[in-house]
């Protein structure tokens, strides 16, 4: 008797070792497929600017719409879960990203700039429920000593759909081709192919038994904090604000920044050069991830802000060509940063991981933000100016690196 149910209970830890593997494996299905959309939204900011004739400043409203949709459905998304779960929140995600990119097909036919506006904020609306999900679900879907690692070797996919992206899009916006008056057939059949792959997906996570995971209360003999009691989870969403504020600027002008800093580069040759900034990125991300086994992921992070204030300074000096490869390079080590001042500042957070993820999610919308400023700055002076913004935020970044390192060796987190 004792023989067989040791057995039953060897078979059932096999059982849920092979199911984590398999919603890890979906879950990561994920962060590709919100990289794929993401990437093709910075070379939208441009067609946009040739085909709709609006202005930088206008073509930042692309990021405002996208990324303020992920502050509004963030929290409303981390509460659904509370009550239905990690795999509700997917689903719903997945419904909302399908129906943003099939909305394409009307904005696309009538040319608007207003209702390519609203696809966009409906798919990100999508986007927000899954980054919700998937960023938690993630780190604590195994040992709690290798979240960060483990959630940058999910977001590495995530630079891969955002290398794919920007080919996508500069070979197909930006083709020489083109018949005139059809500058958005080839953005409505894009969006259209990736609305198909979405309900795959979400097909795939509708017939799928995840693991339920459910996350433990405080430290015992530690007396109860509240969310905004916890220091480390205050800061990471302050420095995952400034963060993907950087990112989004950084990504939403590189073509115009490429175009004026290496001698005849066309729109759709500097689009294709994005591609060459993300796989920068994805490299980075994976490259880290082996790398966070040797070195503390506090210390790269310090040191990958550094770097890049570094390098964002190269940019704002607009030497021809060397200024556009540190523009790439910024792209390397911008890659853990996301993933990195996510699990650090949700980690250990217990019942509180869900509203911690929903607030670190509302965090993003930092990317909705700075476009504008950034375009404004180029509108009015020029492009190269703009990057003081991102580099201000890297240094924000090295504080919260910096403090979290202290913080660790002092065992305080």
């Amino acid at each position: 008797m004792l023989v067989n149910k040791s057995a039953s209970l060897s078979a059932n830890t096999g059982q849920l070792a092979t199911s984590g593997r398999w919603a890890l494996m979906l879950v990561t299905s994920l962060f590709f497929m919100w990289g794929l959309s993401y990437g093709l939204l910075d070379v939208l900011n441009k067609h946009f600017q040739e085909t709709l004739h609006v202005t930088k400043a206008q073509s930042g409203l692309l990021q405002a719409a996208y990324f303020g949709a992920y502050f509004l459905v963030a929290l409303p998304a981390g509460l659904f879960m509370d009550r239905k779960g990690y795999k509700a929140g997917i689903l719903v995600g997945l419904c909302l990203y399908a129906l943003g990119a099939l909305l394409f097909v009307p904005a696309a036919s009538a040319n608007s700039f207003a209702l390519f506006l609203l696809a966009l904020f409906v798919i990100a609306s999508g986007l927000g429920c899954l980054e919700t999900a998937a960023n938690p679900y993630a780190t604590v879907l195994g040992d709690p000593a290798g979240a960060e690692r483990r959630l940058n070797l999910a977001q590495s996919f995530n630079g891969l759909g955002q290398f794919i992206g920007p080919m996508i899009g500069g070979t197909l916006f930006f083709s020489a081709t083109q018949a005139p008056g059809s500058g958005q057939e080839s953005v409505k059949i894009t969006y259209v192919a990736i609305a198909g792959l979405v309900l795959v997906i979400a097909f795939l996570f509708s017939r799928t038994r995840l693991p339920d995971i459910r996350e433990s209360g405080d430290v015992p003999g530690e007396a109860p904090r509240g969310l905004w009691q916890h220091r480390h989870f205050v800061g990471g969403v302050v420095a995952q604000f400034f963060y993907v504020a950087a990112q989004v600027g950084v990504g939403a002008f590189f073509i115009n920044y490429a175009t004026e800093h290496w001698h005849n580069v066309s729109n759709q040759s500097a689009s294709y050069l994005l591609s060459v900034a993300m796989i920068s990125f994805m490299v980075g991300r994976f490259f880290s991830t082996w790398l966070m086994g040797r070195v503390a992921a506090t210390t790269l992070l310090m040191l990958y802000a550094l770097v890049n204030i570094v390098l964002c300074g190269l940019v704002v000096m607009s030497i021809e060509n060397v200024s556009v490869i540190a523009l790439v390079a910024v792209f390397f080590f911008m890659s853990i940063m996301f993933p990195t001042i996510f699990a650090l500042g949700v980690k250990n957070m217990g019942v509180h991981t869900k509203r911690a993820s929903s607030f670190m999610i509302m965090a993003i919308v930092g990317g909705a933000i700075m476009p504008y400023f950034m375009g404004a700055l180029a509108d009015h002076y020029h492009t190269a100016i703009s990057y003081l913004l991102p580099m201000a935020c890297f240094a924000v970044v090295f504080v919260y690196g910096l403090s979290q390192r202290r913080a660790q060796r002092a065992g305080r987190v």
